[in-house]
């Protein structure tokens, strides 16, 4: 019986499971519905804690409400006490209380397989969270974060230092590490052109060949039913991720598209849903970059703004990661959850 036989018969297999702490977004590109949709796509069961609605579109965001923390705190431990997680993502966090009352929930509970986009400004320009919380963010919140995933905006806003080159970015992702996480990616999608030294080694990124929609049979691609967004000739999008001792560089193409609104989520949530998966965080970080990389080249034209990527593609993980058996029903903080007796953890 293979391990897709055993999912379906509900037996000898535990769901992998991941938790999203982030907002919700009404346009349904970034948020907690991107990363849910992302979780699915990697076949993880999808949890979260809203911590605030937004009214968004593909134009913008045109206001707010954050939850009270202690709302949100108490989502977390309710889901972790019983389901558990395999990791843990947050995104966008509002307001300092916000920031402390998570930071609190994930140490009482040993949270340690935590992936932090450390969201403050959207795409047009709204800002996501208040002014002054950065210092919650870096004196609480990076600390416990296995892995955190600034854009440059967001890794200038950290460090106080501009970002323009390839060593800039490496001088910001020791930086971030120094804070406290364990591997700083510091996203380089953001620079018009990042020139590439000779003999650096890269890890090449190529997104999969999608296999098609779940309703699909496969005659959509050849039909052209979905045209992939053309590659920008001589241009890519350039990650740097450190992990305090040495570097490693993610490349993979740069598309002509629109269709950007929720990227930096859709990137978090799928290192999450690998790390649940029981990939090592490099992989982890390799397979969030190759599914954030399909999800834009094969986004498809939704509203008049930046529209969503498309996370509805079918996608396999290159790697095998661990069994259902031992990423299965662990909680993000080690150890079995009620009913899951003989279900190994892997995390902590």
């Amino acid at each position: 019986m293979t391990s897709r036989d055993r999912f379906l018969s509900g037996s000898g297999f535990h769901l992998p499971t991941a938790m999203t702490v982030a907002g919700s977004d009404s346009g349904g590109g970034a948020g907690i519905q991107a990363d849910l949709k992302t979780f699915s796509a990697f076949g993880v069961f999808g949890t979260s804690a809203i911590t605030a609605v937004t009214a968004q579109n593909t134009l913008g965001v045109s206001r707010y409400q954050a939850l009270e923390p202690s709302l949100v705190a108490e989502q977390i431990t309710m889901v972790l006490d019983d389901i558990g997680a395999g990791a843990v993502k947050t995104g966008m966090l509002a307001n300092q209380e916000i920031i402390e009352a998570v930071s609190e929930a994930f140490r009482s509970r040993s949270v340690t397989q935590l992936v932090v986009d450390p969201v403050m400004v959207s795409a047009s320009g709204h800002r996501l969270l208040d002014e002054g919380a950065s210092g919650a963010l870096i004196e609480q919140l990076i600390p416990l974060a296995l892995v955190l995933t600034p854009n440059i905006p967001e890794a200038e806003a950290l460090t106080g230092r501009t970002i323009r080159t390839l060593a800039d970015m490496q001088a910001a992702a020791e930086q971030l590490v120094a804070m406290g996480c364990r591997y700083a990616v510091v996203k380089g999608g953001h620079l018009d052109r990042i020139d590439l030294p000779p003999g650096v080694e890269f890890r090449e990124v190529a997104p999969p060949v999608p296999q098609g929609y779940p309703w699909s049979a496969g005659a959509w691609l050849a039909e052209g039913a979905l045209r992939p967004a053309p590659a920008v000739s001589g241009r890519f999008a350039v990650d740097v991720a450190f992990d305090g001792r040495s570097f490693t560089f993610f490349k993979s193409p740069f598309f002509d598209t629109r269709s950007t609104h929720g990227t930096g989520c859709t990137f978090s949530a799928a290192i999450a849903a690998a790390l649940a998966l029981g990939y090592a965080p490099l992989d982890a970080i390799a397979e969030g970059k190759r599914f954030v990389t399909q999800a834009i080249q094969y986004a498809q034209p939704l509203g008049r703004g930046h529209g969503p990527t498309n996370h509805l593609l079918r996608f396999a993980p290159s790697g095998p990661g661990k069994t259902g058996r031992e990423h299965g029903r662990s909680r993000a903080g080690g150890g079995s959850v009620p009913g899951s007796e003989g279900a190994a953890s892997y995390v902590g």
